[in-house]
């Protein structure tokens, strides 16, 4: 009985976690690509620091859109690999439609991608505020859905979660472990679609649309000039002002690689899932949460293998051995449907108990740094 009552957590897995991860998602597709009849402008802005190998791939996207009125404006933030010479390059084939931004100096106080999207603001018509990141590729009827989504749900803001692309061995290893953190801090976008708590509330920075009076009225990028987790924080502000947000998923319409190497992936990460875990806790349980982040994956996934390692190799009883076996067999079938519905290769998930562990070992490492950040030859604290 001790053993059943045990793998309990692992049964809400099968039972609850893998059905929400298909069910109940409110989605891009729902809504209809067709533009009103007097469609608003669009002010697309893509703030770039040394995004020399994204760029072209991004702005070519962005160019096929079918929205009918739109300005895209890069914020190219002083690149050092020709970032800046590739986008201008394309924009003086597009007839004024591509604008590039030299970015200043980077100012006291402030973080750079919110520098970059504060200058992009500055500088845009629209009365919708697109921001995108460089190292994504749009569909060209994302802008008409998201716009229509917006109106349709009457928010202020909303965000579209991308299929994020996974391609080399450590993206595989790594990266399904991190989004499954993620997901369970935010397990139902329904519920951060009609919350009035400023907690529940999250954005994905890879594309954010937002009013411009909404925009300004919580004071936009210069209100999160020192947050390395800018797009939640934003977020946060749009609902405590009284603002209404929308999530919705749009994998078919928006894709990203974010890192490319075991390095990237280290650094990337480290620069922001323990801030992410502390801005979506509570005061009292904010000095522990980055710990309890890193903990997750090792109680989850970590665990079972190792008690059953330690029960072949006669080390506790038969009661041990059962659980530990269940919790790993339960824990290998979550992971073969995961990384079906990631597009990950299936064998990948052999490897759950290695993967876990490195996620647990990046998020430990951002709890370690704190607050002292580096990211693109920058250093931040």
């Amino acid at each position: 009985m001790t053993a059943i009552i045990a793998l309990l957590p692992w049964a809400v897995l099968l039972l609850v976690a893998l059905p929400l991860s298909f069910l109940r998602r409110p989605r891009l597709a729902r809504f209809s690509p067709e533009p009103p009849p007097a469609p608003p402008r669009v002010s697309v802005i893509v703030p770039a620091r040394d995004e020399a190998a994204n760029i072209s791939g991004c702005l070519g996207t962005l160019l096929q859109s079918t929205w009918p009125d739109y300005e895209i404006i890069v914020v190219d933030d002083r690149s050092q690999d020709g970032t800046r010479e590739i986008a201008e390059a394309l924009a003086e084939q597009t007839g004024g439609r591509v604008r590039v931004v030299a970015g200043e100096p980077l100012p006291d106080g402030w973080i750079g991608k919110p520098w970059a999207c504060w200058q992009g603001f500055q500088a845009a018509t629209g009365d919708l505020l697109l921001f995108t990141d460089a190292d994504t590729r749009h569909a060209p009827e994302l802008v008409a859905r998201a716009v229509r989504a917006m109106k349709d749900r009457e928010a202020d803001m909303l965000s579209v979660l991308p299929r994020q692309v996974m391609v080399g061995f450590w993206e595989r290893f790594i990266l399904p472990h991190v989004w499954f953190i993620i997901t369970s801090r935010y397990p139902l976008m329904t519920r951060v679609n009609r919350t009035s708590d400023p907690l529940a509330a999250m954005a994905n920075g890879q594309f954010i649309l937002a009013r411009r009076e909404a925009y300004e009225g919580v004071g936009g990028h210069e209100a999160v000039k020192d947050e390395v987790v800018e797009d939640v924080v934003l977020a946060q502000h749009m609902v405590r002002a009284g603002r209404l947000i929308f999530v919705a998923h749009g994998e078919e319409f928006i894709r990203t690689r974010m890192y490319a190497s075991l390095a990237g992936i280290i650094e990337g990460w480290s620069k922001n899932v323990a801030r992410g875990a502390r801005i979506g806790a509570t005061p009292r349980l904010r000095p522990i949460a980055p710990w309890v982040a890193a903990a997750l994956p090792l109680v989850a996934w970590v665990l079972p293998p190792t008690l059953l390692a330690a029960a072949l190799a006669g080390l506790g009883g038969p009661g041990l051995e059962l659980w530990a076996g269940a919790a790993t067999g339960a824990s290998l079938f979550y992971w073969f449907v995961a990384d079906l519905q990631q597009r990950v290769p299936v064998a990948y998930a052999l490897t759950f108990p290695f993967g876990a562990l490195a996620t647990a070992l990046v998020f430990i490492r951002s709890a370690v740094r704190g607050d002292r950040i580096r990211w693109k030859g920058r250093d931040y604290s």
